[in-house]
């Protein structure tokens, strides 16, 4: 069965490693994009957003930009990691279209609006989109299907000591988020940094055409994660998709999450609590199965159409 999703994200590397990936899912039904700044500033995060849905074989997916800073502080974003354009090395081709008129906010309402209890939203960047989303229509808390975020962690940052980049990126509108009345499937570091495209799986990833040679690999070759020393970067963004179209790659432990807005050393921390007393408001995501994560990816990635030439 086909699981429809708005994807919220800030391509960025490891978003277009997830577009792609949901291109190639039969479990996945992409049913629009939404960009915000993060990674890289706003424009670039949509013209990536696009090139990547063009070449991944999705032309008419809707892509829809949304806020270019976050709620209350100057945007920050990581060339240093993704590279000057957010691709690392890939290049693509220019995408032949542009963004739908409009702003994702309204995007991300109207469309889960129209069709209630079917539609995962599912955010891989800053949740500045989803926070101010929530504050015009908080009753879009119950019409979603499932809400899933790449970020956050039960342990350790990293872009600070306690804090992942999309929390800490706006955690005004992260703070809104898990403040929300629906239940957060959080798939953060804890795993995540796990998910590396480790040698053997680059190895098959060369074997997968132009999608191999044009985007996966060059993307990866650039891709300058904090936590990778090895060259086999983890793949973050990809996990929050694969947890929908596998559930059974992720195990998970219920928590109460808060997000610390206010810490001179701990702003965008997400402050865990797994005790069973708590008031939990929260999946989060503590075990991957990284054989299965790997053969749902790769199969998926096979299934393209660019994979094949």
């Amino acid at each position: 069965m086909s699981n429809p999703i708005i994807l919220d994200c800030d391509p960025g590397i490891d978003d277009a490693l997830a577009i792609s990936f949901a291109a190639g899912s039969p479990e996945i039904e992409l049913t629009g994009i939404t960009t915000v700044a993060g990674n890289v500033p706003l424009a670039k995060t949509t013209a990536n957003a696009l090139a990547v849905a063009a070449f991944a074989g999705l032309p008419d997916v809707p892509v829809t930009a949304g806020c270019a800073a976050p709620l209350l502080r100057p945007a920050l974003h990581s060339g240093h990691v993704h590279g000057e354009s957010g691709l690392g090395g890939a290049v693509l081709p220019a995408p032949p279209r542009s963004a739908e008129s409009g702003h994702a906010i309204d995007f991300i309402i109207d469309t889960v609006a129209a069709a209630r209890g079917d539609i995962t939203l599912v955010a891989t960047g800053p949740l500045t989109n989803i926070g101010l989303a929530l504050r015009r229509e908080p009753r879009l808390a119950s019409w979603v299907r499932d809400f899933v975020i790449m970020g956050g962690s039960a342990s350790r940052g990293n872009v600070t000591p306690a804090a992942e980049f999309n929390i800490w990126a706006d955690p005004e509108a992260a703070n809104i988020v898990f403040g929300a009345d629906w239940q957060v499937r959080m798939i953060g570091l804890d795993v995540t940094l796990l998910a590396r495209a480790t040698a053997a799986v680059q190895e098959r990833m060369s074997s997968l055409g132009s999608l191999g040679s044009t985007l996966l690999l060059p993307a990866l070759a650039q891709y300058r994660d904090a936590h990778d020393e090895t060259g086999e970067p983890p793949v973050h963004d990809v996990c929050a998709i694969v947890s929908i179209a596998d559930p059974s790659v992720f195990e998970y432990t219920p928590a109460q999450v808060a997000v610390e807005t206010h810490g001179a050393l701990t702003s965008g921390m997400t402050v865990t609590d797994f005790s069973p007393s708590a008031a939990h408001n929260a999946l989060v995501a503590t075990a991957i199965h990284e054989e299965r994560f790997w053969r749902t990816v790769l199969s998926a990635y096979g299934r393209l159409p660019v994979a094949q030439r």
